[in-house]
């Protein structure tokens, strides 16, 4: 097969895969709180690796720390997440999920992780690098052609 033939294949599993995660069920917790994809993201990212400063999360997920500290500040004001001073260096602030939340989100993002290890499983190591280099390089081309929608 061609590489046009695989977009082809691509451009129509894409759409479905999108629709089959935003049909996953919300916990009941969580549907008040109207999140969306930056938020998965960021809850992701602080459920898998723990507190995390707003410079690291705008790092590791690619935005501004504005626009982290923007989604902090509004998740924190609903109850989601909580910050605290750092114990080295008192300027700097500790984002995390807060007790309550936890295991709601953890129930809301497990179904998600479960299916990408089941994915990947069959996949080499390297083959598994190379399937996930090969999405990021499509999130980034995708920002080039429409860069206002990146931080998003």
């Amino acid at each position: 097969m061609s590489t046009e033939d695989r977009v082809r294949e691509l451009l129509l599993v894409m759409p479905r895969m999108v629709g089959r995660i935003k049909k996953l069920p919300l916990p009941e917790q969580l549907q008040s709180l109207d999140l969306a994809p930056r938020h998965l993201s960021l809850l992701s990212l602080l459920l898998l690796d723990g507190p995390q400063t707003v410079s690291h999360l705008a790092e590791v997920l690619g935005v501004a720390p504005t626009t982290i500290s923007l989604i902090v500040s509004d998740l924190s004001r609903r109850g989601v997440l909580a910050r605290r001073e750092d114990d080295d260096d008192r300027r700097r602030r500790i984002v995390d999920i807060t007790p309550d939340s936890r295991d709601a989100i953890a129930e809301w993002l497990s179904p998600g992780a479960q299916a990408w290890r089941q994915a990947l499983a069959p996949l080499t190591p390297t083959e598994q690098r190379t399937f996930v280099d090969t999405l990021l390089r499509y999130e980034a081309a995708v920002a080039d052609l429409r860069p206002e929608i990146g931080d998003r």
